[in-house]
């Protein structure tokens, strides 16, 4: 790449940077549905527990949910 060329894509890509937009949710949010805000203490402990297990968060989350699920339908 010459000089000339990198300079016309240097001001290509500073001119038509496409900015997310923080005010709209993102793809996944729109898709699977609403982003929770959870208060440090549980994403503190959420965090370490998934850092023990090896896992991300969400999967942390998703197996809380599950067993929750499976104590309500136990107990119908």
């Amino acid at each position: 790449m010459t000089d000339q060329e990198a300079e016309y894509w240097d001001e290509y890509y500073t001119r038509n940077t496409i900015m997310p937009d923080l005010s709209k949710p993102g793809y996944f949010a729109r898709k699977y549905g609403m982003s929770v805000k959870l208060d440090p203490e549980t994403s503190r402990v959420i965090a370490a527990h998934a850092e023990a297990a090896h896992k991300t968060p969400a999967e942390i989350i998703a197996e809380l949910v599950h067993r929750e699920m499976a104590v309500e339908q136990a107990g119908k």
